[in-house]
C-alpha cells in the first residue's frame, strides 16, 4: 500500500494531472477510438443525502495521520439481514488513538433498506452495540440457519455478530473461538474443505504494539518520497494470517498450520478472496500482500493446501515487481471459461490485471489491456468485477484515495483526494477509461477506501457504496437506461452451505457463455451483495442456467425469461424471488 517498494516513472511527467495526461495520449493517438463508444448513457448518481444515511467516518486526526493504523480508513458491507429481500447496508466504524486506548470507541453502524431508496439506522435495537476500532467486514450464514451473520475485522479483538434470526445479534467471537488479537485487515467466508459448511479466513497486517509507536521520519522507511511521514509498512513485522476451520457446533478451531497455509504467513496482508482458480470444484485461496509477494493457495483436498504464487504469476507484477496490493477480486472478464485477476495498487504504479492462460497461469496483460495510464497518479482501493452497462462483459471498477495528507498542499500531480475509476470492457481484451463520462458522481474526489456492490433497489443493475477516511459514505445508484436486460440469481443451498458460497452459474444465451461465482467478499475490506448478476444485451431469455454446487450437484434451467430476480434452491429448483413490500 505504502512508498516502501521503489519503481521508476518511464513516461509521464510529474507536473501533469490525469485528465491532461489522459488529452495528452489522446494527441498521440496512443487510445482507441472505442474511448469514445459510448454505452446507451452509463450514469452514477450519488444518492447518499436522500437515503437517510448519516454517517461520519472516525479514523485518527482528519489531517495529520501520525501513525500507519489512522490511514488505512476502512470497509462496509451490503447484506440481506432481515430477509425481506432488500440489501442493507453496515459501515466500520474506526476510532482515534485516544479513545481507543480509553475504551471510549463507537459501534459499526448498521442501516436497514426500507425499500423506497431510504435506510433507517437501526444500530441501537440490533444489538451490535460493542465498540472498536473497525476496519473489515466479512459476511456469511456460518451456523446454516439462513439469515448472514457477520465478522468485523479490528485492530484487535475481531467480532464475530451471530444473526439470531429476529432482527439482532449476538457477540460470539471469543465463544466461537474466532477473536484474534491481531491487526486484521480483511477476511472472507468459504467452504474450503466442501463439508456444507462456511470456514473463515482473515488477513492481518502488521504486528502492532500501541504502547510502542514508531514516530514518523523516526526511521529509515518513515518516509515518502524524501519527505519525512508516517512509518510502514516495509521496516514493521508482518502479521501472521489465520484459516479457521468451521466445526459445525458454532464453533471454529485454528488449522493455519495443519492446512498448509501457515507456510511464509508473514507477509504485509489486506485483501482475500476465495475462488476455484483451476475450477477443479474446490476453492482456493488468494491474498493480496502490500509492498511483498501476492500468495495463491491451491486447494489440494484433504484440507491440504499448497503455496504456488510464484509458479503461477500472480506474486509479482509482470516486470518482477512486488506491488502494493491491497483491493482483489477474480472473474471471467473476457468470457474464455477461465477465472482472471485484478488488484488494486499504490502511486507511481499501476492496478494490474492477470489473464488467466490455463494450467494455473496468469499473465500481467495491463499495458495490452490498455489500463496502465490512468493508473498511475492513483492509491487504489475497493474493486469488483461487474457489468455495470449490461452489456454481458465484465467492467472494472475500483475507489481511490492517497494515504499522505501533506499531499493537500504539496502541489505534487499526487493528490490526497482522488476521484473514482471506472473502466468498461470493449469485448476485445481492452477497457476504456469511462471514469468522468458516467456522471458527476465518480468525479468527486475523495480519500476512499472499501467498497460494496449491490442492486440495492432491486431493479437489476449493479450499485456501489464507497466508504470513505474520514469522512461520509456515498452511495451511488445506477441510473443508466434499461435498454439492456438482466438477470439475478439468490441461492439456498441445504447440502452446500446455505449461501451458496462457490457454486458455479453459468448461463448461455446462443453461442454466447457467461459464468458468476458466488462470493461475498471482495476488494478490501467489504462484502457485497451476494447474489450472482448478468447482463444480457438485447437478448430476451437464457437458453440455459446451470449451477455447479459446492456438494457437486448439478442443475439446469432452460428458457429462463430475463428482467427478473430468481432464487434457485438446491432442492426444490428456480423460482421467483418474492420481496416485501417497501416501508413507508
Amino acid at each position: 500500500m505504502f512508498h516502501s517498494f521503489k519503481r521508476v516513472l518511464r513516461f509521464r511527467s510529474p507536473h501533469l494531472g490525469r485528465s491532461a495526461l489522459v488529452s495528452g495520449w489522446l494527441g498521440l493517438g496512443l487510445f482507441p477510438t472505442s474511448l469514445f463508444a459510448a454505452p446507451d448513457e452509463l450514469r452514477f448518481v450519488d444518492v447518499t443525502a436522500e437515503s437517510g444515511i448519516r454517517f461520519e467516518h472516525i479514523n485518527g486526526p482528519r489531517v495529520e495521520k501520525k501513525y500507519l493504523f489512522e490511514a488505512k480508513g476502512g470497509g462496509l458491507a451490503f447484506l440481506d439481514y432481515d430477509n425481506d429481500g432488500w440489501q442493507d447496508l453496515l459501515l466500520a466504524q474506526g476510532s482515534t488513538l485516544e479513545q481507543f486506548k480509553n475504551g471510549q470507541t463507537l459501534p459499526c453502524t448498521l442501516y436497514r433498506n426500507l425499500g423506497n431508496g431510504r435506510f433507517e439506522d437501526v444500530s441501537q435495537e440490533s444489538g451490535m452495540t460493542q465498540g472498536g476500532w473497525a476496519m473489515g467486514i466479512a459476511t456469511g450464514d456460518y451456523d446454516n440457519d439462513g439469515d448472514v451473520d457477520i465478522y468485523v475485522a479490528e485492530l484487535r479483538a475481531n467480532k464475530l455478530y451471530r444473526n439470531d434470526g429476529n432482527g439482532t445479534f449476538t457477540e460470539v467471537g471469543a465463544v466461537a473461538g474466532v477473536r484474534s488479537e491481531e491487526w486484521s485487515a480483511s477476511a472472507a467466508f468459504g467452504d474450503y474443505d466442501q463439508d456444507g459448511d462456511l470456514d473463515l479466513y482473515v488477513s492481518n497486517y502488521v504486528a502492532l504494539d500501541l504502547d510502542h509507536l514508531i514516530e514518523p521520519g523516526a526511521q529509515s522507511f518513515c518516509q515518502y518520497r524524501g519527505r519525512p511521514d508516517l512509518c510502514g509498512p516495509m521496516g514493521l513485522r508482518a502479521a501472521p494470517n489465520v484459516l479457521y476451520r468451521n466445526n459445525g457446533d458454532g464453533t471454529f478451531s485454528d488449522v493455519t498450520e495443519s492446512s498448509g497455509v501457515g507456510e511464509s504467513n508473514y507477509y504485509y496482508s489486506l485483501g482475500v478472496v476465495w475462488s476455484d482458480l483451476d475450477r477443479d470444484g474446490d476453492p482456493d485461496l488468494l491474498v493480496a500482500n502490500d509492498s511483498s509477494a501476492n500468495q495463491l493457495f491451491l486447494n489440494e483436498g484433504a484440507g491440504k493446501f499448497s503455496e504456488i504464487g510464484f509458479i503461477s504469476g500472480l506474486a509479482a507484477s509482470g516486470d518482477g515487481g512486488f506491488q502494493a496490493s491491497m483491493g482483489i477480486d477474480v472473474a471471467d472478464y473476457d468470457r474464455d471459461g477461465k477465472p482472471d485477476v485484478f488488484m488494486t495498487h499504490f502511486a507511481n504504479d499501476y492496478s494490474t490485471l492477470y489473464n488467466n492462460r490455463g494450467d494455473l497461469l496468469f499473465e500481467d496483460v495491463t499495458s495490452k489491456a490498455k489500463l496502465v495510464q490512468p493508473e498511475w497518479l492513483l492509491v487504489s482501493w475497493g474493486t469488483r468485477f461487474a457489468d455495470f452497462d449490461l452489456d454481458g462483459w465484465l467492467d472494472i471498477f475500483h475507489a481511490n484515495g492517497h494515504v499522505y495528507p501533506f499531499l493537500i498542499d504539496a502541489g505534487w500531480s499526487e493528490e490526497y483526494e482522488q476521484p473514482a475509476s471506472l473502466f468498461l470492457n470493449q469485448k476485445d481484451g481492452t477497457f476504456a477509461d469511462y471514469s468522468a463520462r458516467a456522471g458527476e458522481a465518480l468525479t468527486i474526489r475523495k480519500v476512499s477506501r472499501g467498497v460494496a456492490f449491490a442492486d440495492y433497489d432491486n431493479d437489476g443493475d449493479i450499485d456501489i457504496a464507497i466508504a470513505n477516511l474520514n469522512d461520509a459514505p456515498r452511495l451511488l445508484r445506477n441510473e443508466s437506461p434499461k435498454q439492456n436486460h438482466w438477470l439475478m440469481f439468490r441461492l439456498a443451498g441445504h447440502s452446500s452451505n446455505r449461501d451458496g458460497i462457490g457454486a458455479l452459474i453459468t448461463i448461455r444465451v446462443g453461442e454466447e457463455v457467461q459464468q458468476w461465482e458466488m462470493k461475498r467478499s471482495v476488494g478490501i475490506y467489504s462484502s457485497s451483495d451476494p447474489r450472482a448478476h448478468f447482463g444480457l444485451s438485447r437478448a430476451a431469455k437464457a437458453d440455459n442456467v446451470e449451477v455447479r454446487w459446492p456438494s457437486g450437484k448439478v442443475q439446469t434451467f432452460s428458457d429462463v425469461r430475463v428482467d427478473t430476480h430468481y432464487v434457485i434452491d438446491e432442492e426444490e429448483g428456480l423460482s421467483i424471488e418474492a420481496f416485501k413490500a417497501p416501508q413507508r
